[in-house]
């Protein structure tokens, strides 16, 4: 059974932005400006876009 998957995209710098919120970036693995990763659609990762909306963005397919 193929896990569903959401695409995550980041729309916003993370110079300005306290610690927590940069390791919330990089554990995604999203190092560059409107890069996108795909991950698994679990509380989780839903959780983590959660934390850092003006950062991250669920892109709609």
């Amino acid at each position: 059974m193929a896990q569903n998957m959401i695409k995550i995209k980041l729309i916003g710098s993370v110079i300005c932005c306290p610690e927590a919120q940069k390791k919330i970036v990089r554990s995604l693995q999203l190092r560059k400006m409107n890069r996108v990763v795909e991950r698994p659609d679990t509380p989780a990762f839903r959780g983590m876009v959660l934390k850092v909306p003006h950062l991250l963005a669920i892109v709609k397919e």
